[in-house]
């Protein structure tokens, strides 16, 4: 999980998220944002975290090839989504 941007003001909402077509892993990936702004990638979460936190899990080669393609939790499409959303909120600055 990206650490929440402190600085900014909670949002109004509880957490929001949204489903891309990340060309990064050549699959449909969901970004959670809390109201925090902390942020989440649900395929992050779902295979590359794992397979960081438990070395015996075993996946097949396809999904071993995307993960080394993953960015985790610093990947442009969280971020950007995380940041059209802060703009949505408080406004352009």
């Amino acid at each position: 999980m990206v650490k929440a941007k402190t600085e900014l003001k909670p949002a109004k909402w509880q957490i929001t998220a949204t489903t891309i077509r990340c060309e990064l892993v050549d699959d449909f990936v969901t970004i959670m944002v809390n109201k925090d702004w902390s942020t989440k990638c649900a395929w992050y979460n779902r295979y590359k975290q794992k397979a960081l936190e438990d070395k015996k899990h075993k996946f097949d080669k396809k999904i071993m090839l995307k993960m080394e393609k993953c960015n985790g939790p610093e990947c442009s499409y969280v971020t950007g989504y995380r940041d059209k959303l802060i703009k949505e909120e408080f406004g352009e600055k």
